[in-house]
């Protein structure tokens, strides 16, 4: 194991921040930390890399006791949400910048980042100012200059939330390419659950400074351990049938004639690869995913059969909220 946090906790004042969290990242992992505004994140973020406190627990990276450690003295790299971009330098002195701290001559730190540039397919601007590049580019001049370090584990902060939807989803890609290319082990925080289902090979949720599951994205979403995890990955809805409450996924619901459910059409949307449906079933609005091709009415009657209830992962279900 090359990052193992145990117990770890942080309050801030009367308020308790982090709450006894157990997280480990394997060598060459990429492990996403999810959860939403104010949950605990960044702070736990920020210990690992040295910029806060613990309030009490351990951290250790590959068998060092790092806790207590200044940042500058662990073999840790961080991405910032703003990127941390030096406007006065080019990118080639960005990405060089660290470097002196290791004590390398002008001409090696250069090389290295020159080489680094390279491997983040940004060597044609190396010469350019932060200020003449996309914010895609500054994001691969940032990932660049957290790597020439060599650090044994790169530690994420949203780092693609500045960014448009559609910059965002090559950038998913490159990440994990990078990633891959690399074998660096990555804690990458955000609190989009689409980047964390595609960016990770786990999934830790956080949820009022304590860990929820953590797992597989194919685990957490199919086999969630908590009502909050069932809720917070992917949508989930909730009705009153036969006198029992049901919870299931848009997705996993049958659209037919004769179906064991029926509702009125509030609204339907194309989205391209499918439509989502709106539909009040007896006072209850749930949300159906459906064929591209199928077209509800707003307004009409639509029938349908549920073909996977979702539970929490030790087989049970709360009341109907």
């Amino acid at each position: 194991m090359l990052l193992e946090i145990r117990g770890l906790r942080k309050g801030f004042g009367e308020r308790t921040v982090i709450r006894d969290l157990d997280l480990s990242v394997e060598r060459g992992e990429l492990v996403c930390l999810l959860g939403s505004s104010g949950c605990g994140k960044t702070t736990t973020l920020r210990m690992v890399g040295g910029y806060l406190d613990a309030d009490a627990g351990s951290i250790r990276l590959d068998g060092q006791d790092i806790t207590r450690l200044p940042p500058e003295a662990r073999p840790v790299s961080t991405v910032f949400q703003s990127y941390a971009l030096f406007p006065h330098l080019n990118v080639v002195e960005n990405v060089a910048y660290g470097l002196k701290f290791q004590r390398l001559g002008k001409a090696e730190a250069r090389r290295r980042a020159l080489g680094m540039l390279e491997a983040v397919d940004m060597a044609a601007y190396a010469e350019a100012r932060v200020s003449e590049i996309s914010g895609g580019q500054q994001q691969r001049v940032a990932l660049a200059r957290s790597l020439v370090l060599n650090p044994k584990l790169l530690l994420l902060d949203e780092p693609l939330s500045n960014l448009d939807a559609a910059l965002r989803t090559r950038m998913r890609a490159e990440i994990k390419g990078i990633q891959r290319s690399f074998g660096v082990a990555m804690l990458f925080v955000t609190h989009d659950q689409k980047e964390a289902m595609t960016l990770g090979d786990r999934v830790a949720i956080l949820h009022d400074g304590r860990l929820e599951q953590v797992a597989s994205p194919e685990e957490v979403y199919n086999h969630p351990a908590t009502e909050y995890c069932a809720r917070f990955l992917g949508a989930l809805n909730s009705l009153v049938w036969q006198g029992e409450a049901v919870h299931f996924r848009p997705e996993d619901v049958c659209v037919r004639t004769g179906g064991s459910l029926t509702g009125t059409v509030v609204s339907s949307v194309f989205l391209g690869d499918r439509r989502e449906c709106t539909v009040d079933v007896a006072g209850s609005l749930v949300m159906l995913r459906t064929d591209k091709d199928l077209a509800p009415v707003v307004g009409n009657g639509i029938s349908f059969d549920i073909v996977r209830e979702t539970t929490w992962k030790d087989g049970t279900q709360s009341a109907l909220r």
